[in-house]
C-alpha cells in the first residue's frame, strides 16, 4: 500500500517527528510511505510550481495520507499552513478528495488539540476520510509501550483503507459571506494619552474589510496607534525549529525580524491582531509573525498588557480559532480585551463594535484591568512550566533563566500554607470523633475565611 507523508517539520528530515515515520518504515516494510518534506521545500514550491505539482501528483497516486507535523504555536508551522493555503489557490483539491487520512505529531502536548483540529478540519474540507489522530509526546519512540501504542494505530489506519471503513464528518463545512464593509465618520473618538498601542495587521489588499476596519480603528484612536502590514516586515521565511535562539534568544535569520520586535512593538500597552480568515485560520503570513516570535522561546511577551483581535470572516463558525485566540492571549499573560468581526454584515454595527472595543481596550490599560485565566492559560503555563524545569531546562536556557527570575516556577509542592494545614487536617480526622465533627462543620467553615474578607474589605 502506498502512503504520502506529508511531513510538516521545517527541518526536513532531520526532525523527530521523522524518526517516527522512519520507525513506521522499518517495521510495516510491506508498505511504501513515501516522505514528502512539505515545510522545509515550500519556497521552492511557491517559485516552480511544477515541483508542486509533484506532490500533488504522490498524493493523488496515494492509497492513504499521514498529515504529520511537529506543533508550532497551537497550529502547525507556517510553512506547512502555506502548503494548504495553495491546494485551494491552485485548485487540486481533487488530488485528496476521498483518500483515507490522519494526523500525527509530536509535542510536549501543549494545544495539540487544536492542532489537530484543524487539521481534522482541512481533511474534511479537502472531502477526505479522516480515521484516528495520533499526538505523540516528543520521547513516545523511547518507551516500549508507547511505541506498541503508535505502531497499533498506524496499522488500524491500514487496515481502515482495506476494508474501506465508514468515516464520518465531525465539523460543518464554512459557509463563507460576501460583505464589503463601508466605514463611515466615527461617532467619537477615543484619546490614548502615553499608552503606546501597536495594530500588526495582514492587509495585502488594501481594499480588503481587515484593512478597512483596522483603517477605522485608526481613526477612533484618534491617531493614536501605529499601524504594521505583516507583510512590510522583514521575514525572509518561516520559524525553522534550529533552536539557535533556545540559548540567548538570538534567531538563526539574519533578517529584520528580531529588530522589528524589539524596537517597534516590546512595550506595547494594548496589542491587536487583525487579519481575515483563510481556510480556518489566519493567513500563512500572520502565522509566520507568531512561529518567528519563538526567537524569545516559551517566554510570555506581554505580561499585564492588553490584547484584542479584528477579524475578517466567518469567526463564529470556526471554535478552534476561537480557542487558538484565547488561548494565545492568556499564554502571553494579557487579557483579552475583545474581538471585533465583519460577520454582521451590516457596516453600521460594525462601525459600533470597533468604537466599543477601542474603548475597553483604552479603559482596561488604564486601569490595569487583566481577566482571570482560564483552564487554557492555566494549564498552558503549567505544561511550559514543568518542561522548562525538567527536560526543556537544556536547551532552553533563556528560558529557565526568565521563569526563575519572574517566579514562575510556582510548583504546588512549594505551597507551604496549604500543605502544612493539609497534613494537620488529615492527622486529625484519623481520630473517628473528630471525622465525624469536620464532616458536620466542613461546609460552613470553608466559607469562614472567604466571610471575613467581605466584611472587612
Amino acid at each position: 500500500m502506498k502512503i504520502a507523508v506529508l511531513n510538516g517539520s521545517p527541518k526536513g528530515t532531520v526532525s523527530v517527528t521523522v524518526q517516527y515515520i522512519r520507525f513506521l518504515q522499518k517495521k510495516l516494510p510491506d508498505h511504501d510511505f513515501k516522505l514528502l518534506n512539505i515545510s522545509h521545500d515550500i519556497q521552492k514550491y511557491e517559485k516552480n510550481l511544477e515541483t508542486f505539482r509533484k506532490v500533488i501528483d504522490d498524493v493523488r497516486q496515494a492509497d492513504g495520507v499521514i498529515w504529520a507535523f511537529p506543533l508550532y504555536v497551537f497550529l502547525v508551522a507556517s510553512q506547512y499552513k502555506r502548503f494548504i493555503e495553495m491546494i485551494w489557490e491552485q485548485k487540486v483539491e481533487d488530488a485528496f478528495r476521498d483518500k483515507y487520512a490522519c494526523a500525527f505529531s509530536t509535542s510536549v502536548h501543549f494545544f495539540d488539540n487544536t492542532a489537530h483540529r484543524y487539521i481534522r478540519e482541512i481533511c474534511e474540507d479537502l472531502g477526505m476520510k479522516c480515521t484516528e489522530s495520533f499526538s505523540a509526546d516528543m520521547d513516545d519512540l523511547f518507551i516500549d509501550q508507547r511505541r506498541e501504542n503508535f505502531l497499533k494505530w498506524a496499522g488500524d489506519f491500514l487496515k481502515a483503507i482495506t476494508d474501506k471503513a465508514p468515516t464520518g464528518r465531525f465539523v460543518a463545512p464554512v459557509v463563507p459571506a460576501h460583505f464589503i464593509y463601508k466605514p463611515g465618520k466615527p461617532k467619537r473618538m477615543v484619546e490614548t494619552g502615553d499608552l503606546k498601542i501597536s495594530v500588526l495587521a495582514d492587509m495585502g489588499d488594501k481594499e480588503s474589510n481587515t484593512a478597512q476596519m483596522v483603517d477605522q480603528l485608526s481613526r477612533i484612536f484618534n491617531g493614536g496607534c501605529r499601524v504594521y502590514d505583516v507583510w512590510d516586515i522583514d521575514m525572509r521565511g518561516g520559524c525553522l525549529g534550529c533552536l539557535q535562539c533556545a540559548f540567548d534568544n538570538k534567531c538563526f535569520y539574519k533578517d529584520g525580524f528580531v529588530d522589528f520586535v524589539k524596537n517597534e512593538l516590546d512595550g506595547t500597552d494594548i496589542m491587536i491582531f487583525a487579519g481575515a480568515v483563510k481556510d480556518r485560520f489566519f493567513s500563512a503570513r500572520l502565522k509566520m509573525f507568531w512561529d518567528r516570535s519563538f526567537f524569545r522561546g516559551h517566554i510570555p511577551s506581554h505580561i499585564d498588557k492588553q490584547m484584542g483581535f479584528i477579524v475578517s470572516g466567518p469567526l463564529a463558525q470556526l471554535p478552534n480559532m476561537q480557542e487558538i485566540i484565547q488561548g494565545y492571549a492568556e499564554i502571553q499573560g494579557t487579557n483579552l480585551a475583545g474581538i471585533v468581526t465583519d460577520e454582521s454584515g451590516d457596516s453600521v454595527q460594525i462601525d459600533a463594535s470597533l468604537e466599543d472595543f477601542a474603548v475597553r481596550c483604552v479603559d482596561y490599560a488604564q486601569s490595569g484591568y487583566i481577566r482571570p485565566q482560564t483552564f487554557l492559560g492555566v494549564g498552558g503555563h503549567k505544561i511550559f512550566r514543568d518542561q522548562i524545569w525538567s527536560r526543556l531546562r537544556f536547551p532552553f536556557d533563556a528560558d529557565f533563566k526568565f521563569y526563575l527570575e519572574h517566579n514562575l516556577f510556582d510548583f504546588p509542592q512549594n505551597d507551604k500554607r496549604y500543605l502544612e494545614f493539609s497534613e494537620q487536617m488529615i492527622a486529625m480526622i484519623q481520630d473517628p470523633d473528630m471525622r465525624e465533627a469536620v464532616r458536620k462543620a466542613i461546609k460552613k467553615e470553608m466559607l469562614s475565611g472567604y466571610k471575613k474578607v467581605v466584611e472587612e474589605k
